[in-house]
């Protein structure tokens, strides 16, 4: 298994636990979660990352028990295995932004059984490092759709679908409350 975290900057020597920058209310007994941490995605997942760090953006993809009618609704025609949607104001950051990927040892992080994402409790010094320049072309290689939206409103109701649906940034997003 693979895992990475993504940045802007290109010079992390070690990533130090730290608390979330904004708390997310968590589930009973998950209040840790907002606690110093090093967070990391699995390669898989790894698409949710090819963004700059504050662009909103929601993701969605079929599971196993995604129904017709739900594929049919929110993904139409298309033959990717993630949808990812950005505002149109965010398609020129998009254009230019580089970030970071980073490979870090999965020896000491715990799976939180959620989008591929995995903690650790203690410092992590990273295996290498390389440049993913080229967002869009990067989500196109990897069989993402990107898809431009004036908002990203109307997505609301995906997380009551039989897709999966990751929100990341929302609190950037025109409108979102």
């Amino acid at each position: 298994m693979r895992l990475f975290h993504f940045s802007e900057d290109p010079g992390i020597a070690l990533f130090e636990p730290r608390p979330v920058s904004v708390p997310s209310p968590r589930a009973p007994g998950r209040e840790w979660l907002n606690g110093p941490l090093v967070w990391a995605i699995d390669d898989w997942h790894q698409p949710l990352y090819f963004f700059p760090r504050d662009c909103p953006r929601i993701l969605i993809w079929p599971t196993a028990s995604t129904t017709e009618e739900d594929r049919a609704r929110w993904l139409g025609e298309r033959d990717c295995r993630m949808l990812a949607c950005i505002e149109t104001a965010w398609a020129p950051r998009l254009g230019t932004a580089t970030v970071y990927r980073y490979e870090l040892p999965a020896a000491g992080f715990e799976d939180l059984g959620d989008a591929g994402m995995w903690v650790s409790r203690v410092p992590v010094k990273p295996l290498a490092a390389e440049l993913v320049g080229d967002l869009p072309a990067a989500l196109e290689e990897v069989g993402v759709d990107l898809h431009l939206m004036e908002s990203l409103l109307p997505l609301k109701g995906v997380w009551r679908s039989t897709l999966h649906a990751s929100g990341i940034r929302l609190r950037h997003a025109s409108g979102w409350s």
